[in-house]
């Protein structure tokens, strides 16, 4: 009988010691109920025999059933055991910060802290400060003493996202942290030890970085001791179809709906689509979908995949309504920011509020046509 341990107070060590015992899998607290219903699938359904794979890191899971994608897992378990820099490289969208953890997960360093720092997201003239840290006095404004992100990261990862953004005279500093594994803060007077493991992420070509002088060469080869490419989702077929159902899975269940069924049609656009976005977009789709098809099946108009591949979908008669215009207007511009409602939000000039009001609105609606449709055909 297949036995899944459940806990709240484990670690590296008790979970290897239960999987010795016999135990199938090991899950930490907190966890989502999709991700428990999908281990005991994993479990009852493939017996062991392999299938889809999934890993449960910091809240968030990995599915693959890729045959690339389990062997770069499994590249990643051995990694994890080294303390030298990892650069890890790939499309937006396809889980490099999540396979970031997954490296300080299953390391030595799993109960230490793992602090990230988005590079393209903060100011240059701000990075420096956010990353050594201040004394007090060190500049205007600067009331107390503040620790950067790398005494934060102390003893555990610091992960660098997007490395590629890092202004060229802050890329020396890093350099030199990573030579000599002291930091010093701003104003500071003496240099602080930190035992800190560097993982890298970038969504570009850094070699064609360097030769336009925009990154250091030395600092490259700094980060790249352990190179991942994370393929994209256009190369990775064997992932489709799981990521598929646990999206759906999540999502209906975030909606309290039972999970709808997939149109053999949509599934054939899903899997056709190039997924320019990777999977992030294919979790927006999914997501969008499950609101708008309400109780009933997800059929191609529920997708509303970008581009070229959009224009293959059957496209809808003319509204008649100004009700009708409103709704279409609505999802043609999820569709472009590939579901985010806060953006759409602000495109449209609405409240998000008002967004997932009208949303709702669209949804019982649709409801409502399929249960007057289905009275009607039971009085003919």
């Amino acid at each position: 009988t297949p036995v899944i341990i459940i806990t709240a107070y484990g670690t590296v060590n008790t979970a290897v010691e239960a999987m010795k015992e016999g135990a199938s899998d090991f899950i930490m607290k907190p966890f989502s109920l999709e991700y428990l219903e999908m281990v005991v699938r994993n479990i009852v359904g493939n017996n062991g025999d392999g299938g889809s794979e999934l890993e449960y890191v910091s809240g968030r899971e990995i599915i693959t059933g890729d045959k690339n994608m389990l062997s770069i897992l499994e590249l990643l378990r051995n990694v994890s055991k080294s303390k030298s820099s990892v650069l890890i490289q790939g499309e937006s969208g396809t889980g490099k910060e999540l396979f970031a953890r997954f490296i300080h997960h299953h390391s030595d360093r799993g109960g230490m802290p793992y602090v990230a720092v988005n590079c393209a997201a903060i100011p240059h003239n701000l990075l420096e400060s956010e990353m050594f840290g201040y004394e007090k006095g060190a500049f205007t404004g600067a009331a107390q003493k503040r620790l950067g992100k790398f005494e934060m990261a102390n003893g555990g990862t610091l992960l660098l996202d997007e490395i590629s953004e890092m202004d060229i005279h802050l890329q020396a500093k890093l350099l030199r942290v990573l030579q000599e594994s002291e930091i010093d803060r701003l104003g500071g007077k003496d240099s602080i030890s930190v035992d800190v493991r560097i993982i890298a992420t970038t969504n570009t070509d850094l070699k064609k970085s360097i030769s336009e002088k925009k990154f250091r060469e030395d600092l490259y080869y700094r980060l790249n001791v352990i190179p991942i490419k994370i393929p994209s989702l256009r190369e990775r077929n064997g992932d489709i179809d799981p990521l598929i159902e646990y999206f759906l899975t999540k999502y209906s269940s975030q909606n309290g709906e039972s999970k709808p069924e997939l149109s053999r049609e949509a599934l054939s656009l899903l899997k056709d689509y190039r997924w320019s976005g990777n999977v992030r977009e294919l979790e927006n789709v999914i997501e969008r979908a499950v609101l708008i098809c309400g109780n009933g099946a997800i059929l191609p108009e529920h997708l509303y995949l970008e581009g070229d591949d959009y224009s293959r979908i059957e496209q809808k008669t003319v509204p008649t309504t100004l009700w009708e215009m409103e709704k279409n207007l609505i999802f043609d511009t999820l569709g472009r920011v590939n579901g985010n409602k806060t953006k759409a939000s602000e495109i449209l000039g609405i409240s998000v509020r008002t967004m997932r009001n009208k949303l709702n609105e669209y949804k019982n609606s649709s409801q409502g046509v399929r249960d007057q449709q289905a009275v009607g055909r039971e009085k003919v």
